[in-house]
């Protein structure tokens, strides 16, 4: 989903981080003697070489503009604000609540409530919970779950032609994480991961794969940070990280009752 600083392009970073760790990093299993570092150090397995590729295009989701889902979005936003978990109760259903990975792994025995923070961390130390609850309240779009009538889900996903993106995936010798999309139409490519260093391309509305290699961190701290990327004519650049968007990952559920919006599922969330 698109969290403050992005988390959906972040999702993209994540998934490129895990899938480059080595197995079997940290204590060999029954044993607690740490696993010996190699001569030079752990390196990252070798990523698929860059070449040029077909553009496969996207469009983008779009806001989903029912005035009532628009009012609630501004009370999440505001209960997130105020870390205001009484209220917070009072929009999440109190029965029925799923939370699916790779299944449904809700405690159907526990409320609505207690499965949402666990899901996303509400009681994190560092409030990440409750800026991850920020995020979806100022997230615009949402589409139907097909499953499961009258509940809607946020972020939507762009619309893709599935078995292009395949073919893609195939003829570049990538995964599925390792591609995003801009979440507008121009955005500049550079060739650094510096905001004033030189314009290469600019990225039109179609997948764009993500290496993983990403820009070194910015010396300033107030500089945004940058991925790499390979663009369909072969060459590399830097965009910034907010300027993308991962495929699929987290996503917050709702549902209208005669009380209005509630939050009744979630997909994804804290590793269990």
């Amino acid at each position: 989903m698109r969290h403050p600083l992005n988390a959906a392009a972040t999702v993209i970073l994540a998934a490129l981080v895990a899938s480059a760790m080595a197995p079997g990093l940290g204590r060999a299993q029954g044993q607690s003697q740490q696993v010996p570092m190699p001569p030079g150090g752990f390196k990252l397995p070798p990523s698929a070489p860059v070449k040029p590729y077909k553009s496969v295009a996207v469009t983008l989701p779009t806001p989903f503009d029912d005035a009532s889902f628009i009012a609630f979005r501004k009370q999440l936003g505001e209960i997130a604000q105020h870390k205001d978990r009484a209220a917070l109760t009072k929009v999440v259903v109190e029965k029925g609540f799923f939370w699916v990975q790779d299944k449904d792994i809700a405690d159907k025995r526990k409320s609505g409530i207690a499965n949402l923070a666990t899901a996303i961390d509400l009681d994190a130390k560092d409030d990440s919970g409750w800026a991850a609850l920020m995020g979806y309240a100022n997230e615009p779009t949402a589409a139907a779950l097909p499953e499961r009538a009258g509940i809607m889900c946020g972020p939507a996903d762009p619309n893709i032609d599935s078995k292009a993106f395949e073919a893609l995936v195939a003829s570049t010798q990538t995964t599925p994480p390792d591609w995003g999309y801009p979440l507008k139409d121009g955005v500049e490519v550079r060739s650094a991961g510096k905001p004033d260093a030189p314009v290469v391309e600019k990225l039109g509305l179609a997948l764009v794969r993500v290496l993983p290699d990403t820009a070194p961190p910015p010396d300033n701290s107030n500089q945004p940070p940058f991925l790499h990327v390979a663009l369909p004519s072969g060459k590399t650049g830097f965009v910034p990280m907010e300027a993308l968007s991962g495929i699929g990952g987290d996503a917050m559920c709702y549902v209208k009752d005669a009380g209005g919006w509630k939050i009744t599922g979630y997909f994804g969330g804290a590793s269990q």
